[in-house]
């Protein structure tokens, strides 16, 4: 056990049960509009992407596996040799791709393939496409792990902003295109004119970042590439993430700070927005009131979601279990949590199974391979990729974020009757 703010916090260590980083290219591939991932891995990590693509039969997708087989894990064959052939046939194929993610996997890692020295050697063949690479292995990591490891290798090759640039804002983390307009709205009416974001939606549209950049994070999963910002000479603006209205509100606020927004402006800006998400959010306070939230590990926006139930909803935390807590990152989040809120950081998947268990939570968020079998013991649950996969930041989408949490209870009482 560990003091950190208000919070019970604890730590453990053990088996754990989370999805590997290639499940983060199923947004990625959406969001970067001329990119393509390409995963060198096996056949499980290609019917992973499939499926949790769910693409349909005669959609073109901008993601594939380059297989690894028996003769590549033998040693016959040359890898570099055919992943050499694979990615020049992709390019001939596909001439739309502008920017190609050599994505590493746990087989790749196995065999001791330098993806690293592939990507240099193919974007001096393929220029203008440029070749980054990046891991999505599952060793040792979070599903969300593999954003934070993609936008990490975009930060070396981000044009460099003029030292004498006025201040920019940039905003990190995949946002659905909707939210990012939603945002750009808001700032545009607070006076800040330059916003960036990173990632960008084509890739000759990536940010510039320089000492006069200051950045805000979407997303609380991106240690990483707030640590290749800062490096760049960027600085973090310190801040809640924008679920709910409460962190939506305090997430722009410190741009408003960070730029010299007064009160009136601000208010002026947000109010609109506050407003609308208050009413979307109203009627999910009675359904949601003082029921009993359990988090698995699995995402690392379990406090965030964690926050924004209790202060917003009025839910009871039983547990706020998260892979790993950015004491720096989530400082205002933690500040945040009721007192005494347990907080569990790790994992001892048997030891946190018997303590859901016990407690009986009216609802359990965790990932896929537990929900079912919590399920079948009669507990509601709520996946936590959903959140990934569902746009939820900002004002707009504040109901809907609650409506993901009502509705695993309105189902289990439906069946009840």
């Amino acid at each position: 056990m560990a003091a950190c703010g208000g919070i019970d916090l604890h730590q453990e260590h053990g088996q754990r049960a989370v999805f590997c980083g290639l499940t983060g290219i199923v947004w990625l591939h959406r969001k970067i509009q001329d990119a393509f991932f390409l995963v060198v891995g096996s056949r499980t990590c290609a019917h992973l992407i499939q499926s949790a693509a769910g693409v349909m039969i005669f959609a073109e997708p901008r993601f594939a596996t380059a297989i690894i087989d028996e003769r590549d894990l033998a040693g016959i064959a040359d890898a570099n040799e055919e992943l050499d052939r694979v990615v020049t046939r992709l390019i001939e194929r596909r001439p739309d791709i502008k920017l190609l993610f050599l994505v590493g996997s746990c087989p790749s890692e196995v065999i001791k393939l330098d993806l690293s020295r592939a990507a240099q050697r193919l974007s001096g063949r393929l220029a203008p496409v440029r070749v980054l690479n990046y891991s999505g292995s599952g060793i040792e990591t979070t599903f969300t792990q593999g954003e934070d490891a993609c936008l990490a290798a975009l930060v070396p090759e981000l044009p460099r902003a003029p030292a004498e640039e006025a201040p920019a804002l940039l905003i990190v983390g995949a946002l659905a295109d909707v939210v990012e307009d939603q945002f750009l709205r808001i700032l545009s009416a607070m006076g800040i004119a330059d916003v960036r974001f990173l990632p960008a939606r084509r890739a000759g549209a990536m940010p510039a970042v320089g000492r006069n950049t200051r950045y805000l994070l979407a997303q609380p999963f991106l240690a990483d590439t707030a640590r290749a910002l800062d490096e760049r000479g960027a600085r973090r603006l310190a801040a809640p993430f924008p679920l709910g209205a409460e962190g939506t509100t305090g997430w722009l606020r410190a741009a408003a700070e960070a730029f010299g927004i007064d009160d009136a402006t601000f208010a002026a800006a947000t109010a609109a927005g506050r407003a609308r998400a208050e009413t979307a959010l109203a009627p999910h306070r009675d359904k949601l009131g003082g029921k009993r939230v359990f988090f698995f590990p699995d995402s690392q926006l379990e406090v965030p979601l964690a926050r924004f139930l209790a202060r917003e909803l009025g839910v009871a935390l039983v547990e706020v279990g998260t892979p790993y807590l950015h004491r720096a990152h989530l400082a205002a989040e933690i500040e945040w949590l009721p007192a005494g809120t347990r907080v569990t950081e790790g994992q001892s998947l048997d030891d946190q199974m018997d303590r859901c268990r016990a407690a009986r939570p009216d609802l359990t968020v965790c990932g896929l391979g537990l929900a079912n079998p919590l399920e079948a013991e009669g507990l509601s649950t709520k996946w936590s990729i959903e959140l990934l996969f569902t746009p939820v930041q900002g004002y707009e989408q504040a109901g809907d974020l609650a409506e993901l949490f009502a509705r695993p209870l309105r189902r289990r009482a439906l069946l009840e009757v």
